[in-house]
């Protein structure tokens, strides 16, 4: 089958070509994305198939707290929330935690949305 192939190499590109910007948001999308699957994991008692998806998330948590730049004073929130998150990842793996979950999504789903405002306004400036 030629269609998941092109499928692969689409998204390969997306990724390759991506800015800066455009990969954070992606890493957003792909969080959020893994905490729902989550979510229904746990609903259905899949465990294994929950740890899976929590850890994912973890994941990228743990890579936008490692990419933080503390030259910014910024910075320091954003590390005390990925911090939270984290905290909060471990908690809901450990108990397999549908509501937790939802907190940390919806967490995840507010940080994205303002992240698309910042690159909208960026746009809008010019400067990215």
């Amino acid at each position: 089958m030629a269609l998941p192939n092109a499928y692969a190499q689409y998204n390969n590109s997306k990724v390759l070509t991506a800015s800066p910007a455009e990969l954070t948001l992606m890493l957003y999308e792909g969080a959020i994305k893994f905490c729902n699957i989550a979510i229904l994991a746990v609903e259905q008692k899949d465990v294994e198939k929950a740890h899976v998806h929590i850890t994912k998330v973890e994941r990228i948590v743990d890579y936008f707290r490692q990419t933080l730049d503390m030259k910014y004073p910024v910075a320091e929130d954003f590390d005390r929330v990925y911090s939270y998150l984290s905290q909060r990842l471990v908690e809901a793996n450990i108990k397999k935690d549908g509501a937790i979950l939802e907190e940390v999504n919806t967490h995840l789903r507010a940080m994205r949305d303002t992240w698309k405002e910042v690159m909208k306004i960026n746009r809008e400036k010019g400067t990215a």
